[in-house]
């Protein structure tokens, strides 16, 4: 039998970005065409007072990171959504909607610099003042399974390239 909890969790930093509206951020980090610069955008995550130096201790030497997010904006989920790159609705757990049951995010992100207490990144797609609960080494090894099927994604590849994404959206 499952015994429904509930979890709280306080964000270790905000994320300042330039994107300040969601149709300015791109759909993936690693997906910048279409966006308004083109370019990989730059941000900054500082801890939060209550945390240390001591906490981000030796993530120097890594080239990547994943951050765990709240999505602070997100307005509520619907079971199924119409994925940004086309096709019929999914089921909201087999996309990477923002809208989702526990509205939790996970982004693969270039460790810069870490300069006292911030993290100088790039290649985001969160928005400015988006709560970091998380972070964790990205790990190769451990982390990248480039053979792995992406069922309904891989479909879409085949049909519309593997790095197409829609640029932004006009404002509703």
């Amino acid at each position: 039998m499952m015994h429904e909890q509930h979890f709280t969790y306080r964000p270790i930093g905000l994320l300042r970005s330039p994107y300040s509206r969601r149709i300015d951020a791109p759909h993936q980090s690693t997906v910048v065409a279409g966006t308004q610069t083109g370019d990989v955008a730059t941000a900054t995550l500082e801890l939060q007072d209550w945390l240390d130096e001591k906490a981000i201790q030796d993530l120097g030497g890594f080239q990547r990171l994943w951050l765990i997010f709240a999505f602070h904006l997100s307005e509520g989920w619907k079971s199924n959504v119409k994925p940004p790159r086309g096709g019929p609705k999914r089921g909201v757990l087999a996309t990477r909607s923002p809208h989702r049951p526990n509205s939790i995010g996970l982004s693969a992100v270039e460790l810069v610099r870490v300069e006292g207490k911030t993290l100088h990144l790039r290649g985001v797609d969160l928005l400015d003042g988006t709560p970091i609960l998380d972070i964790k080494p990205y790990v190769p090894y451990a982390d990248a399974f480039p053979e792995s099927k992406a069922g309904w994604i891989d479909e879409m590849d085949a049909k519309v390239g593997r790095y197409f994404a829609p640029g932004p959206r006009k404002p509703r």
